[in-house]
């Protein structure tokens, strides 16, 4: 049984651009798929559709059996835990603080309002601050982190929410080589170590070769191509890069790079 299940999806937004077109895709329990493809491919607005950020124009898209609409969307995103480009923090608050939004989809109205967190919550926090290596930073302030922190941060809360998905968005676009390299080693580690299914967008083709046991390549809002990392060929890398009526592209000449 497939964890994520995309179905015939499409999507248009109301200024007429049509983001994705008719993409199905079915993405099994506990593995580590990465997203690749040029800027406007339709990747985020893909990973979007999993969470309820977006809702496909046509099509369906369904979590571990039970399709997402406005009925379930609470229960299903309480699985699904996102993990953005920009760390998403609230700057002004502690690490722990920031790490225990993670649990709000747990708690009450009245919890989630007033930030009113359990002792169970409080360990949840410690134990996940610890696997992403920030114990001593629980109580500093996010804005006092570096990149890299921030986005261990943002792993973190992911966490908290004891999620069945990780969806991770360009999570290392603004990053430097060297905490890039810890993030994705971190996020392989949680979808080995917890079976957690994890999804990640990336622009990086020597990471998605490195780190995915499977590739989605989109281009204009299709997918063309979904295979092995192994099968990430020149030619591969050329229909997933090349922009219609555009022969030079830069974009193309460094995926080609890492092929």
């Amino acid at each position: 049984m497939s964890n994520i299940s995309i179905q015939s999806v499409s999507k248009r937004f109301p200024n007429g651009f049509e983001a994705l077109k008719g993409v199905s895709a079915d993405i099994a329990p506990g593995s580590f798929t990465i997203i690749l493809g040029p800027s406007g491919a339709g990747k985020s607005t893909l990973l979007r559709l999993m969470n309820g950020l977006e809702t496909p124009t046509v099509g369906s898209v369904c979590i571990a059996g039970e399709m997402l609409g406005k009925a379930n969307l609470r229960k299903v995103r309480s699985r699904v835990a996102m993990v953005f480009q920009q760390f998403n923090l609230v700057e002004r608050l502690s690490v722990a603080t920031n790490v225990l939004t993670g649990r709000l989809a747990h708690r009450s109205w009245a919890g989630s309002v007033f930030y009113l967190f359990r002792n169970e919550d409080m360990d949840i926090a410690r134990e996940v601050l610890a696997r992403v290596g920030l114990t001593d930073k629980a109580w500093s302030r996010a804005d006092k982190l570096s990149g890299g922190q921030q986005q261990r941060v943002g792993i973190a809360r992911a966490l908290a929410q004891r999620p069945k998905v990780i969806l991770a968005d360009e999570p290392v676009a603004s990053l430097d080589p060297v905490s890039s390299e810890e993030i994705m080693t971190l996020l392989r580690e949680i979808c080995d170590r917890d079976g957690i299914t994890v999804v990640v967008n990336l622009h990086q083709v020597d990471l998605a070769k490195r780190f995915a046991d499977r590739i989605i390549g989109m281009n204009s809002g299709k997918i063309v191509f979904d295979g092995s990392p192994e099968q990430m060929t020149q030619p591969v890398l050329r229909t997933i890069y090349q922009r219609e009526g555009i022969e030079d592209d830069n974009s193309l000449d460094m995926a080609l790079a890492y092929a």
